[in-house]
C-alpha cells in the first residue's frame, strides 16, 4: 500500500490529454485524484508567483512620495493589496489541506455527511468540503444566527 501512495505522489499516474473528471467513472479513483492533485499544485504556484509580483512591486513603491494625496493613495493602495494576499495566504493554507486529503484518502468526500461532493463541484472549487447541500444548509443557519 505505501508504494502505491508513493506512486501517486510521484505523479506517475499518466492522464490523457484533455482528461477532465467525469460522473460515468468511479468516484475519487486515481485519474481524479491526480487530476485534482495537479489542479491544486497550478493553483497554488499561480498564487506564489502572483505574490512574488506584489511584494516586487511594493518594494519598488518604497520611493518618498512628496505628495500628502500620493502618498494617502499609494498607502490606499498598498492596503488593498496587503489584504488580498491575506486572503491568498488564506488560500494556500485550504490547497495545502485538500492536498493532505487526497493523500489520505478524504478528498471529495463532505466532511459533514461523508457523501461525495461532486466532480463538477470540486472542479468548480478543488478546496470545497462540503457537498452543495451541506454547504447551503450551513450558510441558511448563518444567515439565520446573523439575523439575531
Amino acid at each position: 500500500m505505501g508504494a502505491t501512495k508513493a506512486k501517486v505522489k510521484d505523479s506517475s499516474i499518466e492522464l490523457p490529454a484533455g482528461y477532465a473528471p467525469s460522473e460515468d467513472e468511479p468516484f475519487m479513483n486515481e485519474r481524479q485524484k491526480e487530476y485534482f492533485r495537479r489542479k491544486l499544485l497550478a493553483w497554488k504556484e499561480e498564487i506564489i508567483r502572483e505574490s512574488r509580483s506584489t511584494i516586487a512591486n511594493l518594494q519598488e513603491e518604497q520611493g518618498v512620495l512628496a505628495d500628502l494625496a500620493d502618498r494617502a493613495s499609494t498607502e490606499t493602495d498598498r492596503s488593498l493589496e496587503l489584504r488580498a494576499r491575506d486572503r491568498q495566504r488564506k488560500l494556500i493554507a485550504k490547497i495545502d489541506a485538500a492536498l493532505r486529503r487526497i493523500d489520505e484518502g478524504t478528498y471529495g468526500y463532505c466532511e459533514e455527511t461523508g457523501e461525495p461532493i461532486g466532480v463538477a463541484r470540486l472542479d468548480a472549487r478543488p478546496v470545497a468540503t462540503l457537498s452543495l447541500e451541506a454547504q447551503e444548509r450551513h450558510e441558511r443557519n448563518e444567515r439565520v444566527h446573523r439575523d439575531d
